[in-house]
Parts: structure tokens; C-alpha cells; sequence
């Protein structure tokens, strides 16, 4: 698929400040986000609706993921200027195939990923073991075989999840993959319960995830560009957390005609009361923090788990000069 097809399908949010644009003042940057919009994606989409990029002299256009869209690839072709990563695996992964990706912060401290169970089946994370687990493929290849190395997990219990909640929903022994903010209100509407829920970060599973990526060469020859949309991004972050989010909501609801108001609401709620995005060390030097210490301890639990091979150039796939500075801290109450 072209990217000219790419953009005609995929829904963009843009900044309408004409009289700033008439002037030409912006740097036209591009944002690729690795999925549909939906909250996860609100500091992003807060930062044009507010103008916090335009404020650093960028008129910011963010292009929607999805299941038939590779947003990383466009990177790679040099089409789009920044993307959303995943979580560090994929970063790993990028120097190990000598792909010159950088990670420049990490919007999430907590990785999302969740294990839920029937209540009275497995009230807490041990008593997951006991139970068959639906987890999809990427998922067992990455950190179901953390679970089984560090946890001890059995490949024997896992069965495939084909994204379909219903054989959960009908077998109260089974248990199921799912992210914090997504899964569980899901479940709750469809069945009418409300599932445990377990964080595998609290679990000790320390990846960050949300990662702002870019090339190498951008970072080499544009450094100016990357401080200042990281600096609008993470100042997005603290105004759509902390503040008024309803415009920001809005570009998500056009960008993406599946998501709903209610559904934006459980999700920014689940941010907040699980540290998703502002505890860790985002609590001392701001959102986006990333360190050297918590990425090295998550590369020894990969290559301890046999996902990853020991003497990987780790520090490659990352940078911390663009982060770690409490940019837009004080916005927080």
C-alpha cells in the first residue's frame, strides 16, 4: 500500500492555525501512532488541539495505526518523522536487525499488558497458574516466556487468543491477555462482571511502553526538531492527564469513529489510578523519563527469559537527551 493511499485512509489530526501557517513559520512534522487514536494516544492529540506544537514552531500531522497500516515502515522509507513505539523489545529488536531506530522518551512508565480471570477463580497472580490462558501470539513469543522463566508458567496451560472475548467470558477457568484500559471495560459490558485484573508490570515485567521512536539521522541532523516535539509532547501529556481534555477527545472520536466518550473516560481513568504514565521515575524528572537501569534490567529478564540473545548493543536503541528534564511538570495539580 502506498503511502499516498495510507494517508488518504488514514484519519489525520492537524493543527488549524492558519494565520501562524500563512506566515510559514511551522516545521510540517509527521506522527505515526501504532494503532487506532483512542486515549492512549491523548497527549499526542492534546498537543495539537491546544497548540503546544505550534508554540514550538511545529504544525504537527498525526496519522492513525492500524491493522493494515505499518507506520514504523513509513519511518524506516523516511515518510513520517516520528512514530509510536511499542515497548523496548521492539526497540531491541530494531538494533539487532541494525535498523538505526532510537527510542527519545517513554510515555509509559507501566506496561499495560494485563491477565484477567474470573473473580473466586484467581484472586491474585499466583493463582493464575491454576488456570489455561489465552494469550495471542506476539504475546507468548515476548512476555508469557518472561511468565514462564521468571514466574514459572507453563507453555502446557497457554492456548491461543484470537482476540475474542467470549470463550473467556464462558469458561471461568480460562483466564486472558488484554490491556488495562481496553479488555476489562469490554468484559464488563458484554458480561456484566468485573474481572480481576493483573498488571504484569506489577509483576516485575519493567518495559516501558508508548516510546516516541525516530531515525537516527533525524536525531544527528535535527536535534532541535526532536527536543521540541518531545517537549510538546510530554507538555501535551501533563494538560490531558491534568487538564481540560475535551478538544483533544473530540480529534480522537473523529480520528477514530469506533471509539466512544465512555470508553476514552475508563481508559484516561486506568492511566491515572495505575501510574500507566506519571509514576516510576516520571514522578522525579517528568514524563517521558526513561533510565539507563530500569531498560538494562528489562534486556537481562529478556535474555534470562531466552527472548532475546545476550550481548546485544542494548544502549543502541535509545537515547536520553531528550528526556528526563521535567518538562511540563508544573502543569500537574
Amino acid at each position: 500500500m502506498s503511502f499516498s493511499r495510507i494517508s488518504t485512509l488514514a484519519v489525520v489530526a492537524s493543527l488549524s492555525a492558519s494565520a501562524v501557517l500563512a506566515d510559514g513559520h511551522l516545521t510540517p512534522v509527521v506522527f505515526g501512532t501504532n494503532w487506532l487514536a483512542q486515549a492512549e494516544h491523548g497527549g499526542f492529540y492534546q498537543s495539537v488541539a491546544d497548540g503546544t506544537y505550534a508554540d514550538c514552531g511545529l504544525d504537527v500531522e498525526i496519522i492513525s495505526g492500524g491493522p493494515q497500516v505499518n507506520n514504523r515502515a513509513l519511518m524506516l522509507a523516511g515518510r513520517i518523522d516520528f512514530h509510536m513505539g511499542g515497548d523496548m523489545l521492539q526497540a531491541f529488536n530494531a538494533v539487532k536487525e541494525g535498523i538505526p531506530v532510537v527510542s527519545v522518551a517513554a510515555i509509559f512508565q507501566k506496561h499495560p499488558q494485563v491477565i484477567l480471570a474470573h473473580p473466586g477463580e484467581a484472586d491474585s497472580w499466583e493463582e493464575l497458574k491454576d488456570l489455561t490462558l489465552l494469550i495471542g501470539d506476539n504475546g507468548f513469543t515476548s512476555y508469557y516466556q518472561w511468565m514462564v522463566a521468571e514466574h514459572g508458567f507453563t507453555v502446557e496451560q497457554r492456548e491461543p487468543y484470537t482476540f475474542n472475548p467470549a470463550p473467556f467470558i464462558a469458561d471461568k477457568r480460562k483466564g486472558m491477555q488484554g490491556y488495562l484500559s481496553s479488555e476489562p471495560y469490554a468484559v464488563e459490558k458484554e458480561a456484566g462482571f468485573s474481572p480481576n485484573v493483573f498488571l504484569i508490570a506489577d509483576a516485575g515485567y519493567s518495559s516501558y511502553a508508548t516510546t516516541i521512536e525516530t531515525m537516527a539521522d533525524t536525531i544527528a541532523n535535527e536535534p532541535e526538531k526532536v527536543e521540541c516535539f518531545v517537549d510538546a509532547s510530554l507538555t501535551g501529556w501533563y494538560n490531558y492527564l491534568y487538564g481540560d481534555s475535551s478538544a483533544a477527545d473530540e480529534l480522537i472520536k473523529a480520528a477514530n469513529p469506533d471509539m466512544t466518550q465512555d470508553k476514552i473516560d475508563f481508559a484516561k481513568k486506568m492511566m491515572i489510578e495505575q501510574g500507566i504514565v506519571d509514576s516510576g521515575q516520571a514522578l522525579e524528572t517528568g514524563i517521558g523519563s526513561m533510565t539507563d537501569q530500569v531498560i538494562g534490567d528489562f534486556y537481562d529478564s529478556m535474555v534470562e527469559a531466552g527472548v532475546l540473545e545476550e550481548g546485544l548493543d542494548w544502549k543502541a536503541a535509545y537515547t536520553l537527551e531528550f528526556t528526563n528534564k521535567s518538562v511540563g511538570k508544573e502543569i500537574k495539580p
